[in-house]
């Protein structure tokens, strides 16, 4: 049976519930050709699922106030015309960003008064907590020295970088200024529309991931502690293995050690996926330092280096910190593998004990059965000579004797005794169990 067709589906196939999303990733991202002068407005908000709902309502509304479409239920990047420029937005995993891009009143001043038509103002909805905010100043490159364009920065974390072999040149201080925003100034000096377009949003994305990358620093400095007083402890157990013994004395340990092994896993499940995300945004903000070929300007530091030196000790705390919490993971698994060894050793020697013991009370028990059994013979024996020597007196009473009585019953009772012990012993073989026959 053929099946429907759609937009860019060969003929007779059933597509993928996810084709569309698969192969619309690649282009969810482009870079949009600009020229100098202008000015970026770059935010990210972090949103859940229920934000991220609400926002898309709002954006929503937002096109259809100025007669464009709004973004699709499936849609990750949407462009919508706005104040003279462009408004763009993106669904990321745990963030989304707002772009716009606006023209600027003087091609001369960096940093000047924004533009009243940017969306950013009152009517404007944010999604959520804010993570970053950017603002680029793409200016032409002129005569403008870049001696006049580094003292806006702070001297103490200005990074100047040429790109495109000198074509753009891109500084800034990853600092905040009065606005909350970090500045970015960029200098054309011979970009074609596509380079500033990809130029100008790689920058932006350099500031917006390393942003979210520091998030897990904080995670790491805060459970720090508790792994530590996890490592301590381990310590003390570890130390008091050494020197206890018995099945109760390393059962308490065991349970403890269960407990570390517990709140271990549970701080782990916490920031697993923080640790995970921090990694990932930090290798994003690696590959687009990369992709810049930034060559150095003397006198001045790199993008590269400025970050390599400042966000590098934090990711090496996250990594140290996850590091330790898997190594200790694996020390709390052999410790608890050791106690759980002596505890079953503990187990079988008492068990061993308990089973000797059991031996014991059963080979007493037999003795006394057989002494039992011996003075049972005996006396049923006495009995049934007693009855016998009544017969037969009897019978030396009535003639039916030859020999005396007390003779004839001396020599019954060799033969009551054998009787009675071939009787008594066949009883005990009928019910003892199989195989003690």
């Amino acid at each position: 049976m053929a099946q429907e067709t759609g937009p860019g589906l060969p003929r007779g196939f059933a597509p993928h519930p996810r084709r569309a999303e698969i192969l619309g990733e690649v282009h969810a991202r482009p870079f949009r050709p600009t020229e100098a002068p202008r000015v970026f407005l770059a935010y990210a908000f972090a949103v859940d699922r229920e934000r991220l709902e609400a926002d898309r309502d709002f954006l929503d509304r937002l096109c259809r106030s100025r007669g464009e479409p709004g973004p699709g239920p499936a849609t990750r990047h949407h462009v919508v015309p706005f104040g003279g420029g462009a408004l763009k937005w993106e669904r990321h995993a745990e963030f989304v960003a707002y772009t716009w891009d606006g023209p600027l009143a003087s091609a001369d001043l960096p940093f000047g008064p924004l533009p009243s038509t940017h969306p950013f103002g009152v009517d404007f909805v944010q999604p959520g907590p804010l993570l970053s905010a950017v603002r680029l100043d793409l200016l032409p490159g002129g005569g403008a020295a870049v001696e006049a364009d580094v003292e806006r920065f702070d001297p103490v974390s200005r990074c100047v970088a040429e790109a495109y072999g000198g074509a753009g040149l891109a500084l800034t201080d990853f600092r905040q200024d009065g606005d909350g925003h970090t500045r970015i100034l960029v200098r054309d000096r011979g970009l074609n529309p596509q380079q500033a377009g990809a130029l100008i949003q790689r920058l932006i994305e350099i500031e917006t991931y390393r942003t979210l990358s520091m998030l897990g620093l904080p995670v790491a400095q805060g459970i720090a502690p508790e792994v530590r007083n996890i490592e301590r402890s381990l310590a003390e157990i570890t130390a008091e293995i050494r020197s206890t013994s018995g099945l109760a004395a390393n059962r308490g340990l065991l349970e403890r050690l269960s407990g570390l092994t517990a709140d271990l896993e549970a701080h782990a499940a916490d920031v697993s996926y923080r640790f995970g995300a921090t990694r990932a945004y930090d290798q994003i903000v690696k590959d687009l330092l990369a992709a810049l070929h930034e060559h150095h300007v003397p006198g001045y530091g790199t993008w590269t280096n400025f970050l390599a030196r400042r966000s590098d000790p934090a990711m090496r705390t996250v990594v140290s910190i996850q590091e330790r919490m898997n190594d200790l993971s694996r020390k709390l698994a052999r410790a608890a593998q050791l106690l759980r060894t002596r505890v079953d050793v503990d187990l079988e020697q008492q068990n061993r004990d308990l089973l000797e013991s059991m031996n014991q009370r059963a080979r007493r028990q037999l003795l006394l059965q057989q002494t039992v059994e011996g003075l049972s013979v005996a006396a049923v024996s006495y009995y049934v000579v007693g009855l016998a020597g009544y017969v037969l007196k009897a019978m030396k009473e009535a003639h039916l004797l030859p020999i005396d009585a007390g003779i004839a019953t001396g020599l019954v009772v060799p033969v009551v005794l054998a009787g009675v012990f071939l009787l008594v012993r066949s009883i005990r073989k009928a019910h003892a169990p199989d195989g003690e026959h």
